[in-house]
């Protein structure tokens, strides 16, 4: 599939600031690596005058039909001649629009360190797609993009075949839009839209969809005439979901209306009282994961190792079963977030002294770890480079010694299932690693047999029957003969 992205200038504002914008280089052609194939990115012309960008989706169908396991785009009608058969590497789709999120994130956010005023500013563009499905025709394509300040909306059908003018037009148009918008904007309709002329999806629609939509639309879908259209297609028809984006764009609206933060008019709602089932985020999953083990567990004085900003300190506080909870981790700016997060310095005495926050490495030992009836290393370990591991494992499991040993890190083998993540990437940045379930057992069980605990493993968040659960988690427990020895020491 293909889109060009064109705008003109002149030698004081050159059409090359393009290049800037969209963060690729004119004089390069560019590949990346989507979860779905490879995109290109070239200029088939750059100069003062005139610059033209290229997109170019090289889809994997195989890839496609692997990760999509008949989910989302398997049930639509493109795939019903075949699984290997259809549309997807020739016609605009949501594969484009996440390419675009993975190839121009920086310019989907209007962000341009070196040219922030051109990022903020209208362009004269013109953006072409050879091939888009356009469920509603060229009628549909017109009342779509003509309110957003397209001054030329062409949209061409493309004929069945142009042998046989009497078999009618396809689903399929060529289309030319022109005017003058900030490229942001124009990326951002293009990102929704796409998907709304398919009707379709190539993945399953998550309750988060709703937040990319909204996050998308600022600016333009709040007071869009088509507006329920655009959701219902955009959320593949999920009723729930789409009633709860139309609250949200509703809100929008009567608070630009009224020139007021949207925050100052969703005041009225009391949570407690609302029924309707909310998506429960990974990491409030993983939290109450934990916490239900600690629970199970019996503890009640709880090391968080690699706290961060607080949030499980935070969790435990609210729990008066935990009498002691301390917080470590190398970062003080972590750490002081933490302290601003819990309100330390408004905190009561009680409370105050229920919580210590302390900077320090968990590859090293410290003796004012030593006792504890739990520590947790929730996504921890991932950070550290594997030649570490064995330091941050005597820290924890030779030297402080806890009854129980929490540990939670990602199940890479789901990292398929996000739509946005490219093929052999992280979940994040900095992650040194992420193990297979196989590999992560294979690690926890010889940690367990060399310092004398046993272990068991829990999913945490969905578990998928081909590729398991986005996170692990892993519970170490001292066996019974070590906790003697360990009290018969203290004694």
């Amino acid at each position: 599939m293909f889109m060009t992205i064109s705008t003109t200038g002149t030698s004081e504002r050159p059409a090359t600031d393009l290049g800037y914008l969209l963060h690729k280089h004119p004089d390069k052609a560019q590949a990346f690596s989507t979860a779905h194939g490879t995109a290109h990115v070239f200029y088939p012309e750059a100069s003062v005058e005139r610059c033209t960008a290229a997109l170019l989706l090289e889809v994997d169908p195989v890839a496609l039909v692997r990760r999509g396991k008949g989910k989302g785009r398997g049930g639509a009608p493109d795939a019903a001649l075949a699984q290997y058969v259809n549309d997807r590497p020739y016609a605009a789709s949501s594969l484009l629009s996440v390419a675009m999120t993975t190839v121009f994130k920086s310019a989907l956010n209007g962000a341009c360190r070196a040219m922030p005023e051109r990022a903020a500013e209208a362009l004269p563009l013109r953006i072409e797609v050879p091939a888009l499905p356009a469920r509603g025709g060229a009628e549909l394509v017109h009342k779509l993009f003509a309110p957003l300040g397209w001054t030329r909306v062409d949209a061409v059908a493309v004929p069945l075949d142009e042998q046989f003018p009497e078999w009618g037009d396809s689903r399929y148009v060529r289309l030319v839009l022109e005017g003058e918008l900030r490229l942001a904007d124009a990326l951002r309709q293009l990102y929704v839209l796409f998907p709304v002329l398919d009707d379709a999806k190539h993945y399953w629609v998550a309750p988060d969809e709703v937040d990319k939509l909204l996050r998308a639309g600022e600016g333009w879908l709040a007071g869009h005439p088509e507006q329920k259209l655009i959701t219902s297609r955009y959320l593949s028809r999920r009723w729930g979901l789409t009633r709860q984006a139309m609250e949200r764009l509703e809100l929008v609206r009567l608070a630009e209306s009224d020139d007021l933060e949207v925050e100052s008019l969703d005041n009225a709602v009391d949570e407690t009282t609302d029924t309707e089932e909310k998506p429960v985020p990974l990491a409030e999953q993983r939290r109450e994961a934990i916490l239900e083990a600690l629970r199970s567990a019996g503890a009640a004085r709880v090391l968080d190792l690699g706290c961060g900003q607080g949030q499980l300190v935070q969790a435990l506080l609210k729990d008066v079963r935990y009498t002691e909870i301390v917080g470590v981790d190398v970062s003080m700016r972590a750490l002081t977030v933490a302290a601003r997060r819990l309100k330390l310095d408004r905190m009561g005495e009680r409370q105050a002294g229920r919580v210590t926050l302390r900077q320090g490495a968990l590859t090293y030992t410290d003796k004012q770890l030593k006792g504890y009836d739990a520590a947790v290393l929730s996504e921890v370990i991932e950070h550290l480079d594997l030649e570490r591991l064995p330091a941050l494992e005597y820290a924890v499991f030779g030297s402080a010694r806890p009854r129980t040993v929490l540990v939670t890190t990602p199940n890479v083998e789901y990292n398929v299932r996000w739509e946005t993540l490219p093929a052999g990437h992280a979940r994040h940045g900095d992650h040194r690693f992420e193990w297979t379930r196989e590999e992560f057992r294979d690690w926890a069980g010889q940690v367990a047999g060399r310092h004398g605990y046993t272990v068991a493993f829990e999913p945490v968040g969905p578990e998928d029957p081909e590729v398991g659960p986005p996170t692990q988690l892993a519970v170490f427990t001292m066996t019974t003969a070590q906790e003697t020895t360990k009290e018969a020491k203290a004694a």
